[in-house]
């Protein structure tokens, strides 16, 4: 999810099977990205006004992976062989304007840097705690 003028790309590891189910980003009732938007940028709300908010702010959200084979939701068990990335290339040539990447949690960080760290260039990279419970 992203506008062309974004400046801050957020992004996860792979969406949780709740996720997928539901067509939203962090649907797990006891993730924590809603609430800590919500206090950051005022995301409140049902699913359409949180993302219009972020879509306000600048700020894109999207995953590392499209796809990957992960029993579960935890990013532990993301069979890195199965993994098929996300393309950046294009992703950063349309939101030309992104001057940051946040990684929520350590293993989305791990990933980007390990298939597609090159297509970051002179972006800033911040690690960040995960909203994952």
């Amino acid at each position: 999810m992203a506008r062309a003028d974004a400046r801050i790309l957020v992004l996860g590891s792979l969406p949780s099977q709740r996720s997928i189910a539901e067509q939203q980003y962090y649907a797990h009732p006891q993730n924590a990205f809603w609430r800590i938007m919500g206090e950051l940028i005022g995301a409140t709300g049902g699913y359409p006004d949180r993302c219009a908010a972020l879509l306000e702010h600048h700020i894109a959200l999207w995953d590392v992976l499209k796809a990957s084979v992960r029993p579960g939701s935890m990013d532990a068990d993301i069979e890195l062989g199965s993994a098929q990335v996300n393309d950046f290339e294009v992703f950063f040539i349309q939101n030309p304007d992104i001057g940051r990447i946040c990684f929520n949690g350590r293993k989305a960080a791990q990933m980007f840097e390990r298939f597609a760290g090159a297509a970051a260039g002179a972006r800033e990279l911040i690690s960040l705690p995960s909203t994952s419970p």
